[in-house]
């Protein structure tokens, strides 16, 4: 796939190398070509490559938006047109919303021309995204949008970077409940302090 990604701190600097480490093209959407937040990750893979974030988006089929929440309405406004193309809401708006919205998946839909929209990646640590695995285990994750297609692109690529089972919320309106799973890891992993190596695992009967 050619995956455009907006925000190259933690979370979209782990997501850059796990999908090019699979063999899909991956675009940094950036501002400066010359100065921006990762940029060390052009060495990281040759998979990997810096666009204006305009062009980062014209030439993506899938779209990964992985910014501070409170910018969402901001950068969802700059992609331009994204009709067709599949977006990736991998942020959480627990600390701070995006202003107006109750999530950041309001946010990114209120100002996309686009149906194809799922979120995903949220609801663990940057490190889990870099390496899901935990012995012979892997760790889940978990989807929640109204596009089937949309869901396959996440499930796939939640796949390509070795995470286990990907379980489906439900549609667009459990993003809200998708961002409170994120909160029950921020407060076991950072504040109760047992670790950011830690995830989570369904068990079936």
């Amino acid at each position: 796939m050619n995956i455009a990604i907006i925000g190259t701190g933690n979370v979209g600097g782990a997501l850059a190398q796990g999908f090019a480490r699979a063999g899909h093209q991956v675009r940094l959407g950036v501002r400066d070509l010359e100065n921006f937040k990762g940029k060390n990750l052009l060495d990281a893979s040759p998979n990997i490559s810096a666009y204006l974030l305009r062009d980062a988006v014209a030439a993506s089929e899938v779209i990964v938006l992985a910014v501070p929440a409170q910018a969402t309405a901001d950068v969802a406004r700059s992609l331009g047109d994204v009709a067709g193309k599949v977006i990736i809401d991998t942020m959480n708006g627990v600390f701070m919303r995006p202003e107006g919205f109750a999530n950041t998946t309001d946010a990114i839909l209120a100002n996309c021309n686009t149906a194809d929209m799922v979120k995903c990646f949220n609801t663990t640590g940057f490190e889990n995204m870099l390496d899901p695995r935990y012995g012979d285990q892997a760790a889940d994750m978990f989807v929640a949008g109204d596009s089937s297609r949309a869901k396959q692109v996440a499930t796939q690529l939640a796949q390509d970077l070795g995470f286990g089972k990907v379980w489906d919320f439900g549609g667009l309106d459990k993003a809200t409940l998708l961002e409170q799973f994120a909160l029950c890891w921020i407060n076991l992993a950072i504040m109760q302090q047992h670790g950011r190596g830690l995830a989570f695992k369904v068990l079936e009967r």
